[in-house]
């Protein structure tokens, strides 16, 4: 029998540990696992087992090639495989910045899937701080939580990814009112994702989690994302179109589209890069784009049985007749949007109908801003 293991991620650190402790005392015999990263940048992990009593074991891990992503992973799978002859359920107590998918794919292998059983990937939110930090457009070393020397990625950035794959939320602290709207945020946010409080945590030990699934849930092609929502101050609005984008004007719009909003995401579709589905994500006013691969209309017939049946059915539900699954989806959540400004400004960098007429070759020799930026990705 295969032993549950339970993924607790979160940036803050008391709302972890409470969720973890909660854990280790609902659960005997259960010992959990976490890796110190304060020291990283002077190339130091601390790795700390313990139980719901006392600590098992402390002991300094060396930086791998640097590379304390593989660090982490590369020691935490041999630990996990070694305390799991004894324990009844094994927790991983991620550190603050560390998002969970890269760790879960690497508990969801092949070579521990008879010995580990991932069950639940957790997220322990403070409910006093997470709706002003999802806000934040600070870097993780600004605050003293680097991941890694030279990290570079933002706090808000972090925050959205822990709470966006995980499989449930956990709110801890705060006031009655900050808990009210943690949930309002949260709704926005993660709306098929559960949320509760530390006292209610759901059993952790069922069967075990597809990372394919989960992957899924988040990916551009086939993130499910949230719906138009009102919730007193905060909204969420839904922009969906089958016509393409013209990039300068697209270009030109960014900033306001992502100054507007706090949490922006979804797939595009660029008239000078026919072919190609584009992810936008942004956060705390900080934007990315990215090539996440070809829309299946661009692929022959016979590759589309490579394609998981969940892309196959996120492109069914957008498929037009003309350009498939090529499409416009993108959501954008901050306090009290205003939807026709959004929907026009939008709509206003679509391509016209004279333009569109010309057809992909034309839209080819457009001047396209998002090149270099692309590009640099491409070649990262």
């Amino acid at each position: 029998m295969s032993t549950p293991v339970v993924l607790v991620a979160g940036l803050h650190s008391s709302a972890r540990t409470a969720t973890v402790d909660r854990l280790l005392r609902e659960h005997p015999g259960s010992v959990a696992v976490h890796h110190d990263l304060r020291a990283v940048t002077q190339d130091r992990v601390e790795r700390v087992v313990r139980d719901s009593t006392d600590v098992l074991d402390v002991t300094d891990v060396r930086l791998a090639h640097g590379c304390v992503t593989c660090t982490v992973r590369e020691d935490l799978l041999p630990q996990l495989v070694r305390l799991s002859a004894a324990a009844s359920m094994l927790i991983v107590d991620l550190w603050d910045s560390v998002e969970p998918r890269s760790v879960a794919e690497a508990i969801d292998c092949d070579e521990a899937q008879d010995i580990l059983r991932l069950t639940s990937v957790l997220t322990a939110l403070d409910a006093e701080h997470m709706p002003v930090d999802i806000t934040r457009g600070d870097r993780l070393v600004e605050v003293g939580k680097p991941a890694a020397g030279g990290d570079q990625r933002y706090l808000a950035e972090v925050l959205a990814r822990q709470l966006e794959y995980a499989t449930g939320l956990v709110l801890h602290g705060g006031d009655e009112e900050d808990v009210e709207l943690s949930l309002a945020v949260l709704t926005h946010l993660a709306p098929v994702t559960p949320t509760y409080q530390v006292s209610e945590l759901p059993t952790a030990t069922g069967s075990a989690l597809c990372t394919g699934e989960l992957a899924e849930r988040v990916d551009p092609a086939t993130a499910q994302l949230p719906c138009d929502t009102q919730t007193d101050e905060i909204t969420t609005v839904v922009w969906h179109r089958v016509r393409p984008l013209h990039p300068t004007r697209l270009f030109d719009a960014v900033d306001e589209l992502v100054t507007t909003s706090v949490r922006s995401r979804g797939r595009f579709w660029l008239a000078t890069r026919h072919e190609r589905l584009l992810a936008w994500d942004a956060v705390a006013g900080v934007v990315s784009v990215e090539d996440s691969g070809p829309w299946l209309a661009a692929l022959p017939e016979a590759a589309w049985d490579m394609i998981s049946p969940g892309r196959r059915m996120a492109a069914t539900l957008d498929w037009h007749p003309i350009s498939g699954d090529r499409v416009q989806h993108l959501i954008f959540t901050g306090p009290d949007l205003d939807r026709e400004h959004i929907h026009d400004l939008l709509d206003s960098c679509l391509l016209t109908r004279e333009e569109e007429e010309a057809g992909p070759d034309a839209w080819a020799h457009y001047n396209d801003p998002f090149a270099p930026i692309l590009s640099l990705k491409e070649t990262a």
